[in-house]
């Protein structure tokens, strides 16, 4: 039976790779992206897929769009939603003046937003057959493995949406939903960087096998791309 993936920020990075591997692997994938006809990546991969990746106008910031989206997807089954939408906040995150008003908004897409899309398509994940919410979190939220200081403001909104997920984790289980939250490692991204220990491809490849090997007892963990339990 074909299955279903939502994806956003699938328009580069991580959530680029993840559309084009899942369509590879006969998934159907709804990419959603804040500006498609900008998408020139994406768009490309869509065009090439046979009609397993769709694209949707998605802005994860604006609780307008994510209406309009449940209302759009109203009759789809969704397996996995996948959010993994972020951004990393403003340049100067150590001890001193930090941007409060970009600080904010950071909190607006990394935590509000998983929040607000999972809520919204909560009876579409329950109505599919693998009912999964993925949550892209990170060891830089890891209050445990804070050794350093400093990335206030990116690490302060993940650990928040750790928070998020755990409680998520326990809400929706009831309903048959197991929710997890996903480390991808250290990639070469915009956000990575180029000194990145991985390759998009190889963490990608990994995050698919966390999912692919999850069951319900894995819901509120944050879990790495290699398999790994990341402490909070």
């Amino acid at each position: 039976m074909e299955q279903t993936i939502l994806i956003t920020g699938a328009n580069r990075g991580i959530g680029l790779e993840m559309s084009r591997q899942y369509a590879q692997a006969d998934w159907r994938v709804l990419a959603c992206c804040r500006n498609p006809a900008q998408a020139v990546e994406l768009d490309a991969l869509s065009r090439a897929s046979g009609g397993k990746i769709r694209i949707h106008a998605l802005d994860v910031a604006r609780d307008e769009d994510i209406a309009r989206l449940a209302d759009e997807l109203r009759h789809e089954k969704i397996d996995i939603l996948f959010n993994n939408a972020g951004i990393s906040g403003p340049r100067k995150q150590g001890f001193g003046p930090i941007d409060s008003v970009e600080w904010l908004a950071a909190f607006r897409v990394n935590v509000v937003a998983p929040y607000q899309l999972t809520l919204a398509l909560v009876e579409q994940v329950a109505g599919s057959t693998r009912r999964m919410v993925a949550i892209m979190g990170t060891q830089l939220g890891s209050i445990a493995e804070n050794t350093t200081g400093g990335r206030y403001v990116y690490g302060s909104t993940k650990a928040a949406v750790h928070m998020v997920g755990k409680s998520l984790s326990i809400d929706l289980a009831p309903r048959g939903i197991t929710t997890m939250l996903l480390h991808p490692g250290w990639v070469r991204t915009d956000m990575g960087g180029a000194e990145a220990t991985l390759s998009v491809e190889e963490s990608v490849r990994g995050l698919r096998k966390v999912l692919d090997r999850a069951t319900p007892a894995d819901g509120g963990q944050l879990i790495a791309y290699d398999g790994r339990i990341v402490p909070w």
